[in-house]
């Protein structure tokens, strides 16, 4: 398959149309303003005197068999501590220089100047997307870490790749390319401290924080790419163009009795063949495998409510593109979330994640080329004329289902005393309704245009369309067109900023009108890869998108203002969100 020389998604572009330049230093740029001081290492001085001198060979029973590469923190410290970033990074090195199979590369770096390394692993000549791509295999990205405080992700890579090092799952190199990102956010990760997760059973030398250094929740950030981290991230899935994506978390929250908790993308945009594989076919095959091999449970991620006397109800988290699975989907790419169990033992969640990769990767072997037929179906589909949502509800199951719950018992971290929950042995079935899917909310829903017309001074706006690899281009003329604009009839802010900003809703109609549109003008085709993308980004209703985030909000602040990006209409298409 052909590569097109300024980006690695060929299939289905506009024609003619090429993407949006991106300015210089876009992947890099640290962004600053608004960055904390950087928080002090926190040390226990028995911890470090005791692990700091443990063996490398100190490795708990049951641990994976020595392989290419030696052991890593986590093992060689019976799980008491989390391997750091520099230790990543020579992990990742230490693996390319013993694998023919396995390149080492950096996909951007942190806002405090850390790189983001990357492990390539397969038959490829190198780690450059070019050759990533110009193989022609499935390729599936897994990413650790996004909040540094969850670390069993990021060791089960780190344990995946040592077993790839050593000539594990060989098999694999025949269908899929493996792009392996243990570390995401690097500079939360380093910012280490006892008390960052409250009650996690470990590791009880402690972890990172959940933000990273600019305070942002890099989990939110996938939509409006305010961190040097998401911008690197999002560049990257442009250039490599993974087929699949798999994240790996840590849960918060509710008792229960599943080692890991997972999601498929939840926007109601989301392609339906891409929801219709995840909830029939990979999902439940990863979990039939896992019950069958190790004896645990693995469901969709859920919640209970948290107030009192609340009605039972299994909710899973949010539909918004924000979250990275989310994102994915709208990239018509297959996500996977994977959540492992706060309250089991570190080397537990570190088995779970690693048992949960293992499985995701073998159903992704076994179903290569029907994954990627998909996905490339999925991009060539055409959603101008469709109907989508711009905002949406949570959606109850039918009927009641039955849900795993779990018991607790608080023990004491042995270095600082304080209070950890561990599982235990207990499942309570009970049933009860679920909320694990959305719909479009009532009013909700727009006909997606055959193209924006994005003005040249909205410069902002401009340079999120291309950080996201959007297509589009500029109007070689004045001209004055037949379009449609959207007439503000509310506007309003949340009361508290959340990520820094005060997120706007606004209500308004579109109205057909003809405008003199001048040169220089960005237009931004729907009939491309990433267009339930940009819907979602410039529909003005959207609650995630420009609006959401105001960078537009000197213009839509008051009833009776205008919306400054026109759209021109589509023919309407006999189709609906999916409910």
């Amino acid at each position: 398959m052909p590569v097109n020389a300024t980006s690695s998604r060929p299939r289905g572009r506009s024609r003619g149309v090429e993407p949006i330049p991106r300015r210089r230093g876009d992947e890099s740029d640290p962004a600053q303003p608004g960055a904390r001081p950087r928080a002090p290492v926190w040390t226990v001085l028995r911890a470090a005197a005791l692990l700091a001198t443990a063996p490398l060979a100190a490795c708990a029973p049951g641990d994976r068999e020595a392989g290419a590469l030696p052991p890593t923190r986590a093992e060689r410290t019976a799980y008491e501590q989390t391997t750091g970033h520099g230790e990543v990074v020579q992990v990742v090195t230490l693996a390319a220089n013993r694998s023919e199979h396995i390149h080492a590369t950096t996909f951007g770096s942190t806002v405090e100047g850390r790189p983001l390394p990357l492990a390539v692993v397969g038959d490829v000549a190198d780690a450059r997307p070019a050759s990533v791509v110009g193989a022609g295999r499935l390729r599936v990205w897994l990413q650790g870490a996004i909040h540094g405080g969850e670390v069993a992700g990021k060791e089960a890579l780190l344990m995946l790749l040592g077993d790839l090092a050593a000539g594990g799952h060989a098999e694999w190199s025949s269908s899929m390319t493996l792009l392996i990102a243990p570390i995401y956010n690097a500079d939360g990760h380093e910012r280490m401290g006892p008390d960052t997760r409250p009650y996690q059973l470990g590791p009880v030398a402690g972890q990172g924080e959940r933000a990273n250094a600019q305070g942002f929740d890099l989990n939110r950030d996938h939509m409006k790419l305010e961190s040097p981290e998401a911008r690197a991230l999002v560049r990257a899935y442009d250039d490599y163009d993974p087929h699949v994506v798999i994240d790996l978390h840590t849960t918060n929250g509710t008792e229960h009795a599943y080692h890991l908790t997972y999601s498929p993308p939840l926007h109601p945009n989301t392609h339906p063949a891409i929801d219709a594989l995840l909830r029939d076919e990979w999902l439940p095959a990863i979990t039939r495998a896992v019950e069958r091999s190790d004896g645990w449970h693995f469901y969709y991620y859920g919640n209970l409510p948290f107030a009192d006397g609340a009605e039972p109800a299994w909710r899973t988290f949010d539909h918004r593109p924000r979250f990275n699975n989310n994102y994915v989907g709208l990239r018509n790419r297959a996500a996977l979330l994977g959540e492992a169990y706060a309250y089991a033992p570190f080397d537990e969640r570190i088995r779970a994640s690693l048992r949960f990769v293992e499985e995701a990767l073998a159903f992704a072997h076994d179903n290569a080329g029907a994954i990627a037929a998909l996905v490339e179906a999925a991009d060539a589909e055409p959603v101008a004329g469709t109907r989508l949502a711009t905002r949406a509800v949570a959606a109850p199951s039918d009927a009641p289902v039955q849900i795993l719950l779990g018991r607790t018992e608080e023990v004491p971290n042995p270095y600082t005393r304080a209070p950890m929950r561990r599982r235990l042995d207990v499942a309570e079935p009970t049933e009860m309704v679920e909320y694990g899917s959305f719909a479009a909310a009532e009013g909700g829903v727009e006909v997606v245009p055959a193209a924006y017309y994005v003005p040249a001074d909205l410069a902002a706006v401009v340079d999120l369309l291309a950080a996201h690899g959007v297509d589009g281009a500029p109007l070689d003329a004045d001209a004055t067109l037949a379009v449609e604009e959207f007439v503000v009839r509310t506007s309003s802010v949340t009361d508290r900023p959340y990520q820094g900003h005060r997120e706007r809703t606004v209500t308004g109609d579109w109205t057909p009108v003809e405008r003199a549109v001048p040169a220089g003008t960005l237009v931004v085709p729907l009939d491309q890869p990433l267009g339930r993308l940009v819907f979602t980004l410039l529909e003005p209703r959207s609650d995630d998108g420009i609006v959401n985030w105001n960078l537009v909000d000197d213009h839509v602040g008051a009833a009776g203002s205008v919306y400054p990006i026109l759209r021109r209409p589509a023919e309407p298409q006999e189709s609906a969100p999916r409910d």
